[in-house]
């Protein structure tokens, strides 16, 4: 059975198999980086495009005062089955471009190319200036972005089964990534199919959808454009300078200028 093509933002099937996924790929790459960050300041934290829960769960876990949003009311649900309901109110659904909170936060993260779904210049800078305001006077923002790999932007991938596995119900499944890069409008448009085996019977489920890609003059232009000010892109999460082999922009900015911060640090 293969239910409609859809574009929904991160739909249910997404966040039915999302921890299988990502638990394997990516959570031994990012998360223990982001935790370390986290565990740096003493003030709220705020995490933006919180998912499933990922780095936000396990930083609730150590006592961090933790707060988070995504864009998928899927996503979230998700999120509400792994957390005490004491703590449901620290989890919500909103947009990276108008999200609103009643107080400011010492840190806000952007992990897992979250950045990569805002799709115009105006959306990208109305989330940064966004996240200034949301930001205390000494506060710090982190995001990540991936290197563009201009071969893979050239040829694309058609069809490559890129994770094999079981869910959390003990479920077979495999993922199928397609992409077609759009080099005019920097963005790769992406089909990612799931098929599994259910009460005898085979599913399969299609999500397309877009995300833009950066390059590093084009992340510092965007931040100068801001109020907030660039500290630095690292090249990968264990803290090294941006090289000819990175595979990741890791932008680290803050609200206070970069002479200011340096003179307090």
């Amino acid at each position: 059975m293969t239910p409609p093509v859809n574009s929904d933002v991160y739909p249910e099937i997404i966040a039915r198999f999302y921890d299988a996924v990502y638990d394997s790929i990516r959570t031994q790459i990012d998360r223990d980086f982001y935790l370390h960050e986290i565990q740096k300041v003493r003030g709220a934290v705020l995490e933006i495009g919180v998912g499933t829960g990922r780095i936000f769960c396990a930083a609730l876990e150590k006592g961090t005062d933790i707060y988070g949003f995504d864009l998928s009311p899927a996503m979230i649900a998700r999120l509400k089955e792994k957390i005490n309901p004491m703590d449901y109110h620290r989890v919500s659904v909103q947009n990276a471009v108008n999200f609103h909170f009643n107080r400011k936060f010492d840190l806000i993260i952007a992990p897992f190319r979250m950045f990569s779904h805002l799709m115009t210049i105006d959306d990208q800078l109305m989330t940064l200036n966004n996240i200034y305001t949301h930001l205390t006077d000494d506060g710090t923002f982190i995001f990540d972005v991936f290197v563009p790999n201009l071969k893979m932007l050239i040829e694309g991938i058609d069809s490559v089964i890129d994770f094999e596995g079981v869910d959390r119900t003990g479920r077979k499944f495999k993922r199928i990534i397609s992409m077609c890069p759009d080099q005019i409008n920097q963005t790769t448009n992406s089909l990612m199919q799931f098929d599994w085996e259910e009460d005898g019977r085979n599913f399969s489920s299609k999500w397309e959808f877009q995300m833009r890609y950066f390059f590093r003059y084009e992340l510092e232009h965007l931040i100068a454009r801001s109020g907030l000010t660039l500290q630095t892109i690292l090249g990968d999460f264990q803290g090294n300078p941006l090289s000819e082999n990175s595979g990741e922009f890791i932008v680290v900015t803050s609200k206070l200028p970069k002479k200011t911060r340096e003179k307090n640090v």
